[in-house]
């Protein structure tokens, strides 16, 4: 087990992502499709039923939302094993995946916007500018936008499964004052959890940063190595002072927990910036 952060400081971190009024969701694949890469009706609603707990708490959400390449595998009769399939397979999920967001929030009248990114959008000066400007007018609109790589043509981004970097990159861009990572699994482990029974779940991670890598790299698999970019957004993100929270989807009433302060998933603590500053002084 890693050593655990001040006591303070997780509750002070705690607090700051309960009250925390912009918030970046990221939901990955499997907390989207079932085990035929069908898109799962019932997860799908699920998420929207949670990030509408924080809207009706008057916070603005983005979601940042993989499932496109899982989608349209589960609705095309050809093999998708080359980049070039995973491409085409992204285009026939990507409108399918909207068209379910659409109907499913539409149960609470909320209205939803489409972003596709590529990393070039973020590195670039003027493409990021006008991303935020229309991020902005979105957000001041009262809508919620839901954001995904532009898989058919961001070739690396299918292969290293960029959606977690780019995440982190929307919660520092848009200065977020949270940002939640939902995947299928409670948090981050001291092993893998779906092959080690006795991997227990790290509570939050803050100056044990560089333990929790190694263990992290360790235990990464084929299947469990989508932690790894999950852990380096979340440390992203606390570099600019951003509390970063990696837990399950399943989990009932998850965003409603957080914006409670209740203990949830792994809490990454910031390192920097203007939040640090605030733990900092509890720490004192």
């Amino acid at each position: 087990m890693t050593d655990r952060p001040n006591t303070e400081l997780i509750e002070e971190t705690r607090r700051l992502a309960a009250e925390a009024d912009r918030v970046v969701v990221k939901a990955g694949t499997n907390s989207l499709t079932d085990e035929e890469s069908n898109l799962d009706d019932e997860k799908l609603d699920k998420l929207v039923d949670d990030i509408m707990d924080l809207r009706e708490r008057g916070k603005e959400v983005m979601l940042v939302s993989s499932g496109a390449i899982g989608a349209g595998k589960g609705r095309v009769d050809q093999p998708a094993e080359t980049v070039e399939d995973m491409q085409a397979a992204s285009t026939v999920g990507q409108s399918h995946l909207m068209r379910r967001y659409t109907e499913s929030f539409e149960r609470y009248d909320q209205k939803i916007a489409q972003i596709l990114l590529t990393q070039e959008d973020l590195v670039d000066t003027d493409r990021f500018s006008n991303f935020r400007n229309s991020l902005e007018t979105l957000l001041e609109w009262g809508v919620v936008p839901i954001i995904n790589e532009n898989d058919a043509i961001a070739i690396e981004e299918i292969k290293i499964g960029d959606n977690d970097m780019i995440s982190s990159s929307v919660a520092v861009g848009v200065d977020a004052d949270l940002l939640v990572t939902l995947t299928d699994v409670g948090g981050v482990y001291t092993g893998n959890p779906k092959e080690d029974p006795g991997a227990e779940k790290i509570e939050a991670v803050g100056e044990n940063y560089a333990e929790v890598q190694q263990i992290v790299q360790h235990s990464s698999t084929a299947e469990f190595g989508g932690i790894r970019t999950k852990v380096q957004g979340a440390r992203e993100a606390n570099e600019h002072g951003i509390p970063a929270i990696i837990a399950e989807s399943t989990e009932p009433d998850v965003l409603k927990k957080i914006a409670s302060g209740t203990a949830v998933g792994t809490l990454f603590l910031p390192v920097n910036g203007k939040t640090s500053e605030t733990v900092g002084e509890t720490d004192e």
